[in-house]
């Protein structure tokens, strides 16, 4: 292994910077920057040549131009094995330079500003530094190429044990990484410009959406954990998160033992439906389905609410809420045997409590919002938008010579938050701010509204109901009126909505039409 005796270092992300440049500076490598970075470690005390003295040409076009140089790129890129490529470079006076120290100007953070002009991104396409990556990475027998603060510790413990080199296999593990930063980084280029319109105005071009999707779909996920299996032990599964630093798969585990795959399809289940709702609520999840949803005037109500819907399904659970669980609703929820809970954070009071179980699993989960629906296909991928449609009152219509009552109408509003996230064909009784009745994933409709009856451990009588689509016969109507309700939201769109809506003048029932459909596959 050779000594590393001369890195250039240009860095956006300086966090770590210094000490890294310190440590290297004291293992005698000689160090070569650029601009800002330049001026941070001489003001650090750390001696450092400018890329000017290098090259021999000084930084121009706004800093456009900087280590676009034989000096540099010839001193990175020659094999030192290579007899000629030594010969050349030595003709050339083109020092060696052993290590490579570049992260990228931040275009994925500039892109997402608001109001963000054309110019503006455009200056934030970095050259030089992908330029400089990938040769290093090419050569990664002689230079090693460093990319993220979080290897600089690593890098230096080595050194210092080696004497100043890194192994081969290090440097090889730099170099993947450096790709895979160099592939994000153009894919989210690529992918921005994309979605740019050429409307413009005195200070240039601004971004516009140019479609709704991209014709060429891009994606960069970073692996977070390897996990013991998929859906069933014979499948293999890994869980990967974007860069947003939001959802379920940023989410942080503070008590339990590892998640597995299904409590991750579970727990993403859970989280959606509670935030559907503004005041507290408490979503338990089985199968991906909601066996029991309530809201309630604290979060323990709210789960011993959604508890009372179907209390046997519950029994190893996964549990979404919307709000930060407390004591109160941990000793309520300790009660019970669950996989997880997911929550916004849990307080001292509710980490003690929890404390007893340790297989349960807490997860912090930290907000935002799933913009794209991905779902494989063989030979490719379907894309959706997100389902984050919210009724407002334009869209109801009282169809039926009844209207619904105010309270119906709040029952019936809280059913079609909930129904949305049951698997289609889904139908669900409730009551305000408490489900009832669940029935999920029937290929017909009417059975749905049957096994919905069958589950209610709650009285149905008074109940509403909220279908994800349209009853195609009147048969559906009929069912859920035998079993109690006295209300119903419901797509509408059938050829038979001239029967269904005169079935259920017939039986008494107020029926609302939202216009809106729900299918969950």
């Amino acid at each position: 292994m050779s000594k590393i005796q001369r890195a250039i270092l240009s860095v956006t992300d300086k966090s770590g910077l210094v000490d890294f440049a310190r440590q290297l500076a004291a293992l005698g490598v000689e160090l070569i920057s650029t601009g800002g970075t330049a001026k941070l470690l001489r003001d650090s005390g750390i001696a450092v040549k400018d890329i000017s003295e290098l090259t021999g040409f000084p930084e121009m076009l706004d800093g456009r131009v900087k280590t676009l140089h034989p000096k540099v790129h010839g001193g990175i890129l020659h094999r030192r094995e290579n007899s000629a490529h030594r010969a050349a470079v030595a003709e050339h006076g083109i020092p060696a330079i052993d290590m490579v120290v570049v992260n990228l100007y931040a275009f994925e953070k500039t892109a997402a500003k608001p109001g963000v002009r054309f110019e503006e991104l455009i200056e934030n396409i970095d050259i030089g530094g992908p330029s400089m990556i990938r040769s290093a990475a090419k050569n990664f027998q002689d230079v090693a190429i460093v990319t993220s603060p979080a290897d600089y510790a690593a890098i230096a413990e080595e050194m210092t044990q080696s004497g100043g080199s890194l192994s081969k296999e290090t440097k090889w593990r730099l170099a993947q990484k450096a790709f895979a930063t160099t592939a994000a980084y153009d894919s989210a280029i690529a992918s921005t410009l994309e979605r740019v319109g050429s409307g413009s105005d005195s200070h240039g071009l601004e971004l516009k959406p140019a479609e709704d999707f991209p014709q060429t779909l891009r994606l960069s996920f970073e692996k977070v954990i390897d996990l013991r299996y998929g859906e069933n032990p014979h499948q293999k599964a890994a869980m990967y998160k974007d860069a947003s630093g939001a959802g379920v798969a940023n989410a942080r585990q503070v008590q339990g033992k590892e998640l597995s795959y299904n409590n991750i399809v579970d727990l993403q289940a859970a989280w959606d439906l509670a935030q559907e709702f503004d005041e507290p609520i408490c979503a338990i999840i089985k199968h991906t389905n909601p066996c029991g949803t309530a809201t309630g005037k604290t979060l323990a109500e709210a789960y011993m609410r959604a508890l009372e819907c179907d209390p046997v399904s519950a029994f190893g659970g996964v549990i979404g809420v919307n709000r930060t669980v407390d004591g109160a609703a941990a000793a309520e929820m300790g009660k019970l045997f669950l996989e997880v809970i997911a929550a916004p954070a849990f307080d001292e009071n509710a980490k003690a409590i929890f404390a007893a179980k340790k297989n349960l699993r807490l997860v912090e989960v930290p907000a935002g919002e799933q913009n794209w629906v991905l779902k494989n296909i063989s030979g490719g991928m379907l894309v959706q938008d997100a389902d984050r449609h919210q009724l407002s009152e334009a869209d109801l219509k009282v169809v039926t010579q009844r209207p619904p009552t105010a309270e119906e109408k709040r029952a019936l509003l809280f059913a079609w938050k909930v129904c949305k996230h049951v698997k289609s064909n889904a139908i669900l009784y409730a009551r305000d701010g408490q489900t009832v009745g669940v029935g999920a994933g029937q290929m017909s409709r009417v059975d749905s509204c049957k096994v919905g009856a069958m589950k209610a451990q709650l009285p149905l009588k008074g109940s509403v109901v909220a279908s994800d689509a349209f009853f195609p016969f009147p048969d559906g109507v009929e069912e859920v009126a035998k079993a109690g309700a006295t209300a119903v939201i419901q797509p509408g769109g059938s050829v038979r909505d001239r029967e269904v809506i005169e079935a259920a003048d017939r039986l008494g029932l107020a029926m609302i039409f939202t216009g809106v459909r729900h299918f969950r596959h």
